[in-house]
């Protein structure tokens, strides 16, 4: 087939048959299409948009492009949620290993974080020793001993997606909802899903800034997940403040350890319960009760020692990540709390070193945020609005001053 013209068919509006796109794919991934031109179809793509069809088809061939889980007849249903990125939002922690109470197989494949979205495998790694790369077969013996396995995408798995992405990042073409969906399925399809739920976020702190381009992308991806046979859900999920009352690595881990055991934050909670109630064979009522009953706490714990992590210290990530400085942004007035930016506190928590600004930087799994209060609680002039941990005094004070600029009371 003749690239150019298929770009230029796209350029002008025009579709693209699945074989084309399967050339398209092949050809990239192998390295007999140059970067170049697969540029000038991503923003082709960008501007012009797809059909369900051709996404689908996208999706598709970049699930083929490598090699796919692949499961027993007799195994149990599997089942994933998606995220599309937050402040705070540690909620894949305790959904996998309460899903696989529920008798189900979770084989969750999860990503960095990259800007001011935290990444779930940043979080893992800062349990000591916990390992979120292994081997095909290593993901298939934990996930048939305990139902649950968190780890980060292998070389073999979807390689068409990892070099896309890598040249989105740099052509300005990240925004392009058939290649969001695209990237997106065609990872958590390769896991062998029966059923997957998606946590699309809108606003301030979410990539996707309105809930209509939120529900855009929803719909892309349900329609997408459809016609390749998988049932997909979607629950759309404000980011005006963050999930939780803790952002950052170490400082996650330790809230989802506490919701673990069935004393999380309410809104931390709430919203595990409604994506795990949309692949669950369980209704909310046993989801409520296998939280607070011990057992995915439990079967977190195992899920850890399966994958080199030390269970023991789990109950002590403020001891192991302490940062030297903690510092209390106290309120200056009284009155009820209507903002809590999640923009605003992402933004500080990546200066402070708890994120990145590019792929490369490393992480320190020590600073962040804890003690957020919620929008709409009644506080009084001098308690404690949200904490800082900081390496250094200099580095607290200049993210109070960002955060208090996302913080309103009335």
């Amino acid at each position: 087939m003749h690239l150019p013209t298929l770009i230029e068919r796209k350029r002008d509006g025009g579709s693209l048959t699945t074989e084309e796109i399967r050339h398209v794919i092949t050809a990239f991934t192998a390295g007999d299409m140059p970067e170049y031109q697969m540029s000038a179809l991503a923003m082709a793509i960008l501007l012009r948009g797809m059909s369900t069809e051709e996404v689908a088809a996208l999706t598709e061939a970049m699930l083929y492009s490598g090699s796919t889980l692949t499961w027993p007849a007799d195994a149990p249903m599997r089942v994933d949620k998606h995220s599309t990125g937050g402040i705070g939002d540690k909620t894949s922690l305790i959904i996998a290993p309460l899903l696989a109470c529920d008798g189900l197989w979770v084989p969750m494949i999860s990503g960095r974080g990259l800007g001011i979205t935290g990444g779930t495998l940043d979080k893992l790694d800062s349990i000591p020793g916990f390992r979120t790369q292994m081997s095909e077969p290593e993901i298939r013996r934990v996930i048939a001993k305990l139902g649950c396995v968190m780890v980060g995408q292998t070389a073999d798995i979807c390689p068409a997606d990892k070099k896309l992405y890598a040249l989105r990042d740099v052509t300005g073409t990240v925004p392009s909802i058939p290649l969001i969906t695209a990237s997106i399925l065609c990872k958590k399809l390769a896991e062998g899903l029966n059923r997957l739920v998606l946590d699309v976020k809108f606003g301030s702190g979410a990539f996707m800034k309105t809930e209509a381009a939120a529900h855009e992308l929803a719909q892309s991806m349900v329609q997408t997940g459809r016609a390749l046979g998988v049932r997909a859900s979607v629950r759309l999920s404000r980011m005006d403040e963050p999930t939780g009352e803790a952002a950052g690595n170490a400082l996650e881990v330790a809230e989802a350890v506490r919701c673990l055991k069935g004393g999380g934050p309410a809104d931390l909670e709430a919203i595990v319960i409604d994506l795990c109630a949309a692949v669950s064979i369980s209704s909310r009522e046993q989801l409520v009760e296998m939280l607070h009953s011990g057992k995915a706490w439990e079967k977190f714990q195992l899920m850890v020692a399966a994958q080199g992590g030390e269970v023991s210290a789990l109950e002590r990530m403020g001891e192991i990540h302490r940062a030297p400085v903690i510092h209390e942004v106290k309120a200056r007035t009284s009155g009820r709390i209507t903002q809590m930016d999640a923009r605003a506190i992402g933004q500080a928590v990546l200066e402070l070193g708890a994120g990145r600004a590019k792929a490369s930087d490393s992480i320190d799994y020590a600073v962040g945020c804890d003690q957020i209060a919620k929008t709409g609680r009644q506080i009084s002039a001098g308690e404690t609005l949200i904490r800082i941990h900081a390496r250094t005094k200099t580095a607290a004070e200049t993210a109070e001053v960002m955060i208090r600029q996302g913080i309103c009371v009335e």
